[in-house]
């Protein structure tokens, strides 16, 4: 059967479209019904229709045939039998009766009209047939072609459909051709305003698994599999697998034959660093190897629940475990699903350090202790946040006077008070440890006195004994140095 010129168009736009035929050609009908309505000014049902064969296009109102005049309901779209016997002999209550309109006076505007319909239409269909293509296939790699640069934007030809590429899912290595042919990971298919929006990545880690699949033949028949994968397009990938095989060593057939399997791959990724990883179940031997090309010297787990680890490395290891911003722990990080604190061996030593300090507690005392500084003093001291007398005496001369209302006189009112609180701290201290000592040595001393006579001593025997044997002053001589400390103290404090 010939077809018309037309229609052979009609075909054409298809194909090219990759829509049914039969899509163009409602809209080309529903276009010129409308077109037609709107040049003769009328609300009645109206339809379209193209002769495949001539070419031609018609335009009808039809109505409904209902029996009486007094059964019409809607006058514009229904019609009495007898009327439409005049019209179509023989015509039955209940069917439709066409009445054609003579298209020919419809004109540029009405054609106008009909060519903005018809362009819309074939949108709509070309939208939910790309949809209809490329939904289900989100994650998947496809084979491009670079058609064409929009600004920082890259458009691919995937065949049935334009592909965009963001900036944001590009390699920043990469610089793209026209013509160019490339395999990309499809994102999403978003059903824009504008015709359906395809958006494609050369970034997603979906690529780099597909050319390790098309590269190592042990991972295409699942001897090798990847367990994990943490990518930063342009910069470096760490690709985590285990075999199944106990003969088959995973990092080695990533690799090939003197590193050809993942220079093949490399090249392909214009020279992004891989780095191949050897999967393992243990989380700790997994942080491990992930941390690579660092040599880690323990590895423990601080919250299982929150998945965090503590990695501990040599101090000539922590840039390197950490790697360039961040790199290295991040890309880890993101390969084994954990977050990672990652300190040198001399930060963790300082750390249990202070942590200890913490558990002893280390005494502080109240400022208000020290009551020759008087009320004033202290009251300035404290509002400047000096509230220990341990602070107060850590704090140098200049910071001090830096306290307002701090001047000569009261740095050196302060720093007396400061010694003599101290010196006092240190000779309570010392008189509490001899009168824990001194019950034990005149016991001893008057037992050695005894077993050499067989006589009891008089009260004070043991202690001259003790005196003699040792050659320490007596007590109180002790006692008179004592009150010669204490009064020369005053003596500064008066000064």
């Amino acid at each position: 059967m010939a077809t018309s010129a037309l229609y052979q168009s009609i075909e054409l736009l298809s194909q090219e479209k990759g829509i049914n035929p039969a899509i163009v050609v409602s809209a080309v009908e529903e276009a010129i019904a409308l077109a037609t309505r709107k040049y003769y000014k009328t609300q009645e049902n109206m339809r379209g229709e193209l002769n495949r064969e001539t070419g031609e296009i018609s335009a009808y109102i039809y109505k409904t045939v209902v029996a009486a005049e007094d059964q019409i309901e809607d006058p514009v779209n229904q019609i009495t039998l007898e009327e439409a016997n005049d019209l179509a002999p023989g015509v039955e209550v209940g069917s439709e009766i066409r009445i054609y309109r003579d298209t020919t006076p419809l004109g540029r505007i009405a054609a106008q009209l009909a060519k903005q319909i018809i362009f819309q239409k074939v949108r709509e269909a070309e939208r939910d047939t790309v949809f209809q293509e490329y939904a289900h296939r989100e994650k998947e790699v496809l084979n491009a072609t670079v058609k064409r640069v929009e600004g920082q934007d890259v458009i691919f030809d995937l065949g049935k459909a334009e592909a965009r590429c963001p900036r944001r899912e590009q390699s920043r290595l990469e610089q793209f051709t026209v013509g160019e042919r490339l395999r990309v990971v499809l994102l999403k298919v978003d059903r824009a305003a504008k015709g359906p929006q395809v958006i494609v990545s050369r970034a997603a880690p979906e690529l780099v698994q597909n050319l390790f699949q098309s590269e190592v033949p042990e991972i295409y028949d699942n001897t090798v599999v990847i367990r994990a994968i943490a990518r930063e397009a342009g910069e470096r990938t760490k690709i985590a697998v285990q075999s199944r095989d106990k003969d088959v060593d995973p990092v080695g057939a990533c690799v090939g034959m003197k590193g050809m399997r993942v220079q093949s791959i490399i090249r392909e990724l214009r020279g992004e660093k891989i780095d191949i990883i050897e999967y393992s179940d243990e989380i700790t031997t997994f942080a491990e190897k992930a941390l690579q090309p660092a040599k880690v010297s323990r590895v423990s787990i601080t919250d299982l629940g929150e998945k965090q680890l503590e990695v501990i490395v040599d101090d000539t290891q922590l840039s390197l475990a950490i790697g360039k911003k961040g790199q290295n722990v991040r890309l880890a990080a993101k390969l084994l699903g954990w977050k990672i604190d990652i300190k040198s061996e001399e930060e963790k030593r300082q750390e249990v350090e202070q942590q200890m300090q913490a558990l002893a507690g280390s005494p502080t005392t109240p400022i208000e202790q020290v009551t020759e500084l008087g009320d004033g003093i202290i009251q300035k001291l404290v509002a400047a946040g000096v509230t220990t007398v341990e602070s107060l005496a850590d704090m140098t001369p200049e910071q001090l006077e830096e306290i307002p209302g701090i001047g000569e006189k009261t740095l050196e009112k302060i720093s007396v008070a400061v010694r003599h609180y101290f010196g006092q701290f240190e000779e309570a201290e010392a008189a509490a440890a001899a009168a824990a000592d001194a019950p034990a040595g005149e016991t001893a001393a008057a037992e050695t006195a005894e077993a050499a006579t067989g006589e009891e001593k008089p009260e004070g025997a043991g202690a001259e004994a003790a005196v003699e044997a040792t050659g320490e002053e007596a007590p109180a001589a002790d006692a008179t140095a004592q009150e010669e400390t204490e009064q020369q103290a005053a003596k500064e404090d008066g000064a």
